[in-house]
């Protein structure tokens, strides 16, 4: 089921998701697929990927791909739990400095992933995929 619409407007909406970024890059490769599968849940036309720092594409890069693919309204979700430092400042920053290049282009950011209940079920599936399975467990 598509849970969002794109609209009959004349802009082409994009999202890019932005994640931390990081030096493994099967970490890195976590948001593509999570890009993936929300292509498959949505009609907006465009979905990228970027990551703050650390790996490629960066933020300025993933904009840049979705106003390349025909992108007029451009909205940047950070993949984040919560509305840290990163989130708060970082992420806006970037994101304003990489606009500057895109006249006539709207670039928005969201709220990280946040409180949710669907996150909190998530987490209980978490636990119940390991209790009883013999996985070690961290100690003091």
């Amino acid at each position: 089921m598509k849970i969002l619409r794109a609209r009959s407007e004349a802009m082409s909406r994009a999202i890019l998701l932005v994640d931390h970024g990081s030096v493994k890059r099967e970490a890195n490769e976590m948001l593509a697929e999570v890009a993936a599968m929300l292509r498959g849940l949505t009609d907006v036309p465009i979905i990228r990927h970027a990551h703050m720092e650390l790996a490629e594409p960066t933020i300025a890069q993933g904009i840049a791909a979705c106003v390349q693919a025909g992108a007029t309204d451009v909205t940047v979700h950070p993949y984040f739990l919560t509305p840290g430092r990163h989130v708060s400042t970082d992420i806006p920053r970037m994101v304003a400095e990489a606009a500057k290049h895109h006249s006539g282009v709207r670039v928005r950011v969201t709220a990280p992933l946040g409180l949710h209940e669907k996150i909190c079920q998530v987490v209980l599936e978490r636990v119940r995929e390991i209790e009883g399975t013999g996985a070690p467990t961290a100690s003091r």
